[in-house]
Protein backbone atom coordinates (compact mmCIF):
# COMPACT_ATOMS: atom_id res chain seq x y z
CA UNK A 1 0.00 0.00 0.00
CA UNK A 2 2.81 2.02 0.45
CA UNK A 3 4.12 2.14 -3.20
CA UNK A 4 0.69 3.43 -4.46
CA UNK A 5 0.85 6.83 -1.85
CA UNK A 6 4.76 7.30 -3.08
CA UNK A 7 3.66 7.28 -6.60
CA UNK A 8 0.61 9.49 -5.95
CA UNK A 9 2.61 11.96 -4.01
CA UNK A 10 5.38 12.01 -7.08
CA UNK A 11 2.67 12.37 -9.12
CA UNK A 12 1.34 15.39 -7.83
CA UNK A 13 4.54 16.89 -7.32
CA UNK A 14 5.73 16.78 -10.68
CA UNK A 15 1.65 17.92 -11.55
CA UNK A 16 2.25 20.94 -9.64
CA UNK A 17 6.14 21.88 -10.36
CA UNK A 18 4.73 21.97 -14.16
CA UNK A 19 2.24 24.59 -13.67
CA UNK A 20 4.43 27.00 -12.63
CA UNK A 21 5.56 29.48 -15.86
CA UNK A 22 8.64 31.67 -15.36
CA UNK A 23 9.19 32.45 -18.75
CA UNK A 24 12.46 30.94 -20.25
CA UNK A 25 14.88 32.52 -18.10
CA UNK A 26 15.15 32.13 -14.19
CA UNK A 27 15.90 35.45 -13.10
CA UNK A 28 15.72 35.34 -9.37
CA UNK A 29 18.54 36.53 -7.46
CA UNK A 30 21.47 33.77 -6.36
CA UNK A 31 21.29 35.09 -2.68
CA UNK A 32 19.78 38.32 -0.44
CA UNK A 33 22.36 40.75 -1.62
CA UNK A 34 21.96 44.38 -2.31
CA UNK A 35 21.03 45.15 -5.79
CA UNK A 36 23.73 46.77 -7.08
CA UNK A 37 21.95 48.19 -10.47
CA UNK A 38 19.23 50.14 -8.81
CA UNK A 39 21.99 52.89 -7.48
CA UNK A 40 22.80 55.21 -10.12
CA UNK A 41 25.99 57.29 -9.39
CA UNK A 42 25.19 61.01 -9.57
CA UNK A 43 27.79 63.66 -11.34
CA UNK A 44 30.31 65.91 -9.53
CA UNK A 45 28.80 68.71 -8.27
CA UNK A 46 30.18 71.76 -10.50
CA UNK A 47 29.97 75.53 -10.05
CA UNK A 48 28.30 77.36 -12.40
CA UNK A 49 30.74 79.69 -15.24
CA UNK A 50 28.05 82.74 -13.89
CA UNK A 51 25.48 82.87 -10.82
CA UNK A 52 23.67 85.45 -12.86
CA UNK A 53 22.56 83.31 -15.25
CA UNK A 54 21.57 80.38 -13.29
CA UNK A 55 17.94 78.19 -14.62
CA UNK A 56 15.20 78.85 -12.70
CA UNK A 57 14.63 75.84 -10.36
CA UNK A 58 11.94 73.28 -11.28
CA UNK A 59 10.07 71.28 -8.72
CA UNK A 60 10.09 68.03 -9.46
CA UNK A 61 12.20 68.62 -12.43
CA UNK A 62 15.79 67.61 -13.54
CA UNK A 63 19.17 68.58 -12.02
CA UNK A 64 22.54 69.22 -13.47
CA UNK A 65 23.76 66.63 -11.83
CA UNK A 66 21.35 63.98 -12.60
CA UNK A 67 22.14 61.02 -14.21
CA UNK A 68 20.95 60.15 -17.95
CA UNK A 69 22.69 57.08 -18.91
CA UNK A 70 21.29 56.53 -22.38
CA UNK A 71 22.57 59.90 -23.08
CA UNK A 72 26.09 59.13 -21.10
CA UNK A 73 26.28 55.83 -23.05
CA UNK A 74 25.88 57.62 -26.44
CA UNK A 75 28.19 59.83 -26.37
CA UNK A 76 30.46 57.74 -24.56
CA UNK A 77 29.93 55.67 -28.25
CA UNK A 78 31.09 58.96 -29.97
CA UNK A 79 27.41 59.98 -30.50
CA UNK A 80 26.00 63.00 -29.84
CA UNK A 81 23.07 63.83 -27.26
CA UNK A 82 21.20 65.59 -30.11
CA UNK A 83 20.80 61.53 -31.54
CA UNK A 84 18.42 60.99 -28.80
CA UNK A 85 15.49 63.39 -29.93
CA UNK A 86 13.30 61.19 -32.20
CA UNK A 87 12.29 64.59 -34.19
CA UNK A 88 15.75 65.70 -34.84
CA UNK A 89 17.15 65.78 -37.89
CA UNK A 90 19.60 62.85 -39.26
CA UNK A 91 23.19 63.90 -39.09
CA UNK A 92 24.82 64.10 -42.78
CA UNK A 93 27.51 61.29 -41.57
CA UNK A 94 24.35 58.78 -40.98
CA UNK A 95 22.35 60.02 -44.45
CA UNK A 96 23.81 56.97 -46.43
CA UNK A 97 23.56 54.19 -44.06
CA UNK A 98 19.76 55.47 -43.19
CA UNK A 99 19.17 55.74 -47.05
CA UNK A 100 20.90 52.00 -47.30
CA UNK A 101 19.07 50.40 -44.62
CA UNK A 102 15.37 51.95 -45.36
CA UNK A 103 15.23 51.42 -49.31
CA UNK A 104 12.38 49.45 -49.06
CA UNK A 105 10.50 50.93 -46.89
CA UNK A 106 10.37 51.75 -42.89
CA UNK A 107 7.27 50.01 -41.35
CA UNK A 108 5.91 52.03 -38.62
CA UNK A 109 4.91 48.91 -36.35
CA UNK A 110 8.44 47.41 -36.64
CA UNK A 111 8.76 46.80 -33.01
CA UNK A 112 5.51 45.68 -32.43
CA UNK A 113 5.51 43.17 -35.08
CA UNK A 114 9.36 41.73 -33.73
CA UNK A 115 7.83 41.48 -30.05
CA UNK A 116 4.81 39.67 -31.41
CA UNK A 117 6.67 37.34 -33.64
CA UNK A 118 9.43 36.64 -30.57
CA UNK A 119 6.37 36.15 -27.87
CA UNK A 120 4.85 33.68 -30.42
CA UNK A 121 8.16 31.57 -31.05
CA UNK A 122 8.78 31.65 -26.94
CA UNK A 123 5.32 30.22 -26.78
CA UNK A 124 5.89 27.83 -29.29
CA UNK A 125 9.51 26.81 -28.08
CA UNK A 126 8.17 26.50 -24.56
CA UNK A 127 4.95 24.33 -25.48
CA UNK A 128 6.65 20.76 -24.02
CA UNK A 129 9.38 22.67 -21.30
CA UNK A 130 6.76 23.06 -18.48
CA UNK A 131 7.12 20.09 -16.90
CA UNK A 132 9.82 20.51 -15.00
CA UNK A 133 11.05 19.44 -11.18
CA UNK A 134 13.88 21.55 -10.83
CA UNK A 135 14.38 25.71 -12.33
CA UNK A 136 16.31 25.55 -15.64
CA UNK A 137 17.46 28.51 -17.97
CA UNK A 138 15.45 27.42 -21.06
CA UNK A 139 16.46 30.34 -23.34
CA UNK A 140 19.93 29.32 -24.94
CA UNK A 141 18.19 26.54 -25.62
CA UNK A 142 15.11 27.65 -27.38
CA UNK A 143 17.79 30.31 -29.06
CA UNK A 144 20.49 27.55 -30.46
CA UNK A 145 19.33 27.95 -33.77
CA UNK A 146 18.53 31.90 -33.87
CA UNK A 147 22.68 32.17 -32.76
CA UNK A 148 25.21 33.21 -34.80
CA UNK A 149 28.25 30.95 -34.77
CA UNK A 150 31.13 33.08 -34.48
CA UNK A 151 33.66 30.91 -35.98
CA UNK A 152 31.51 29.86 -38.72
CA UNK A 153 31.26 33.25 -39.67
CA UNK A 154 34.57 34.33 -39.49
CA UNK A 155 35.09 31.39 -41.68
CA UNK A 156 33.24 32.95 -44.29
CA UNK A 157 33.93 36.06 -44.15
CA UNK A 158 37.72 34.71 -44.58
CA UNK A 159 36.66 32.33 -47.60
CA UNK A 160 35.11 35.71 -49.63
CA UNK A 161 38.58 37.55 -48.91
CA UNK A 162 37.59 39.66 -46.71
CA UNK A 163 40.35 40.99 -43.86
CA UNK A 164 39.29 39.98 -40.38
CA UNK A 165 40.64 40.48 -36.84
CA UNK A 166 42.49 37.34 -35.14
CA UNK A 167 39.86 35.40 -33.32
CA UNK A 168 40.42 32.90 -30.41
CA UNK A 169 41.06 29.45 -30.82
CA UNK A 170 38.08 27.36 -32.05
CA UNK A 171 36.57 25.54 -28.75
Amino acid sequence: MRMPRAILVLTLAASVAGCSDIGLRNLEPPGKGPDEFSVLPVKPLTQPQDYAFLPAPTPGGENLTDPHPKADAVVALGGSEAALNPNAPIPSGDAALVTASSRYGVPANTRQVTTQEDVDFRKRKSRWTRLRLFPVDRYAQAYEREAINANNANEAARQRGIETPSAPPLE
